[in-house]
């Protein structure tokens, strides 16, 4: 049985939002950090004898405590090595605490239960920005019904990190900076420099590309002063249009205004046509199953009204038809290739 979907079309949408929701001041970022250690206090479910480096680290430690013992030696299994990872948030000043997440690298079964020994975390210039250091976190309980065992062997250290050494930004005595769009686009370049321009009534905003737009601090503000204004300054955004696709998981997230094109196309039994229209009649017997779609007498059909031809309406179409995640996936691919979908395509 052949199933029919017509369509009708609609215009873009421009949208109002302020700088700070679409740019980055340059230089002002987080910045990664890593340490090796070891967590202890684990119940038996910690790296085995095959782990060596893990061995060879508890002997380094203990040597350090003055207490001399070859690895041969160690068969604990309380003890798992373990990679430290976290984010150095921008103008963190020494003293400040932050989270720290915390993986294991051998063969342990189980993080739960276990602390953190200090841990240096080093910057990718090989210094040591931050220590990290106390009791792991490994979330909520299993859900996966009674019985069930869990093995986390990642967690978290709550406010386990404090900071070393400091990252100088110094923004206060600068005359320029810069704003990065998060991405690229000349429309939003252009909106953005615009917009503050008109803001200050002067020219303090140059767009050099499509995503790099120049700021000179004016004589009557400071730069943080300055940067606060423009954050919260008002632009026409107009959001670039992306459907993102889970093949694993057949999870489909497009926006609800990106707009599909006229196109005929055949996907096993279901038929589908967008055309331009001004009105399209309900079919006699057709029955409405919400205020945007009815559905033919036959049930082999589905109409839409106008204003309602979007790349989300026409996987909720679909779906109410009958058609698999994998049919979906492959009828907005196809549409993607012949033209009729113009927003970026991504397949994770």
């Amino acid at each position: 049985m052949k199933k029919l979907i017509l369509f009708l079309l609609i215009t873009s949408t421009i949208y109002a939002t302020k700088v700070t929701d679409v740019s980055n001041i340059v230089g002002v970022r987080d910045n990664q950090l890593i340490g090796y250690s070891l967590v202890v206090g684990l119940k038996k479910t910690g790296d085995g004898t095959t782990s060596r480096f893990t061995l060879q680290s508890i002997s380094n430690m203990l040597r350090a405590m003055n207490i001399d013992m070859s690895p041969l030696d160690i068969k604990s299994k309380n003890v798992a090595a373990v990679v430290v990872t976290a984010n150095l948030k921008p103008f963190a000043r020494q003293g400040d605490k932050f989270n720290v997440n915390v993986s294991s690298i051998g063969d342990a079964k189980s993080l739960e239960g276990g602390t953190l020994l200090m841990t240096p975390l080093k910057g990718v210039d090989g210094k040591i920005y931050a220590l990290a250091q106390g009791s792991i976190s490994i979330g909520g309980k299993n859900d996966r019904g009674a019985g069930s065992e869990s093995h986390p062997t990642s967690g978290l250290v709550y406010d386990g990190g404090l900071v070393e050494r400091e990252i100088n930004i110094d923004l206060y005595n600068q005359e320029f900076t810069t704003l990065s769009l998060k991405e690229s686009n000349f429309q939003n370049a252009v909106a953005v420099q615009n917009a503050v321009n008109d803001f200050y009534n002067t020219q303090v905003a140059v767009a050099l590309d499509s995503r790099t737009i120049r700021l000179k601090r004016p004589q009557n503000r400071s730069m943080i002063e300055f940067l606060a204004e423009v954050q919260h300054v008002d632009i026409d955004y107009n959001p670039t249009s992306k459907i993102i696709i889970n093949e694993r998981t057949g999870t489909i997230i497009a926006g609800i205004g990106i707009q599909v094109k006229p196109i005929v196309m055949t996907h096993g039994d279901i038929t589908i046509k967008i055309q331009e229209q001004l009105e399209l009649d309900q079919p006699a017997g057709s029955v409405a199953v919400d205020q945007d779609m009815v559905i033919g007498l036959n049930e082999n059909e589905l109409y839409t009204k106008e204003g309602t031809t979007t790349v989300a309406n026409l996987v909720r179409s679909l779906q109410k038809l009958g058609a698999t995640p994998k049919d979906i996936i492959s009828i907005l691919e196809a549409m993607k290739s012949a033209g009729s979908i113009s927003a970026d395509l991504e397949v994770i």
